[in-house]
């Protein structure tokens, strides 16, 4: 079957630690953002539409920006995360600050993607490589149950300015992810430490282990998980003015009950992310560097 590849570029977070709204911070002096290039990778790796999951008030900024520069390029639509989205009302209180997590924003978009899709952080940088290895999964692979993770190893993701917060995977020799691990990694001389952000024993990693940076391959059935998970998130013992349903959570829990098979492949690709301020100048000098070396034009959409 011929799929339309759906890219879902999650948006809707304000960078609290990085000081704004990162997601629409330029990186070249056409003014092109991070998910510019995430856009223009997914569009060469065979991507047919991407959907930007935003909040409602930012609509206008991301159409007369992101969206005039590829609308005549690629399908685009916007799916809005809102803070009443929820299954249960009685669980919102009027001093919830922020929305429910990265499964409510997925879910979002359920009803604009059509078929097997890829979801992505707006404010990370993953490669071309990365969104072909993705691609040629969602077309190869015809299992509704089997999804993919392309992670990264941690030496290559983390940030020299403060702590981050990373999937840790856990894996067999067959390439199955047995567990993803929500945690904040904190460096401690030359140690890694990572934090289980549910509050678990924290544990130390080596510097080339696997992290997931929110970059999946699913095909259309994980929205019926997603639904279910988010639905139990609202039944259980939660703190609603602060605790999100994690992306991580879900996949975690679909590993446990054995409801889904997560494949992992390692992309030898560059990672760029925006975490903090400081980042910014690496980010804009790397992309520098690679427009240079002919890996993107030197006037992305022009």
């Amino acid at each position: 079957m011929n799929e339309k590849l759906t890219l879902v570029v999650m948006a809707a977070g304000m960078g609290s630690r990085f000081g704004g709204l990162k997601q629409i911070t330029p990186v070249d002096e056409d003014n092109n953002f991070l998910l510019d290039y995430s856009v223009y990778d997914a569009i060469k790796a065979g991507f047919q539409k991407v959907v930007f999951i935003i909040k409602e008030e930012n609509l206008d900024v991301f159409k007369e920006t992101v969206g005039k520069r590829i609308e005549d390029k690629i399908e685009v639509d916007y799916a809005f995360q809102k803070m009443d989205d929820i299954p249960d009302l009685t669980k919102l209180s009027d001093d919830r600050v922020k929305p429910w997590g990265t499964v409510q924003a997925i879910l979002c978009a359920k009803d604009l993607v059509p078929s097997s899709f890829a979801v992505i952080n707006a404010d990370d940088f993953y490669g071309y490589e990365s969104y072909a290895i993705t691609a040629r999964f969602l077309k190869d692979n015809h299992d509704d149950n089997t999804h993919l993770a392309i992670p990264y190893p941690i030496n290559r993701v983390d940030s020299k300015y403060g702590s981050v917060k990373r999937g840790v995977l856990f894996y067999d020799e067959a390439g199955n992810v047995e567990k993803i691990i929500e945690c904040s990694i904190t460096h401690e001389g030359d140690k890694i430490l990572a934090q289980p952000l549910n509050g678990d024993k924290e544990f130390y990693i080596e510097d080339n282990h696997p992290v997931s940076m929110n970059m999946f391959g699913f095909k259309h059935s994980f929205f019926n998980k997603l639904e279910s998970y988010f639905n139990d998130f609202f039944k259980e013992d939660n703190d609603f003015l602060k605790d999100e349903a994690l992306l991580p959570d879900c996949i975690l829990k679909c590993l446990d009950n054995n409801e889904i098979t997560l494949k992992y492949e390692t992309s030898n690709a560059d990672w760029l992310g925006m975490t903090y301020k400081e980042d910014l100048d690496f980010v804009i000098e790397k992309l520098n560097e690679k427009r240079n070396n002919n890996e993107y034009p030197q006037h992305l959409w022009k």
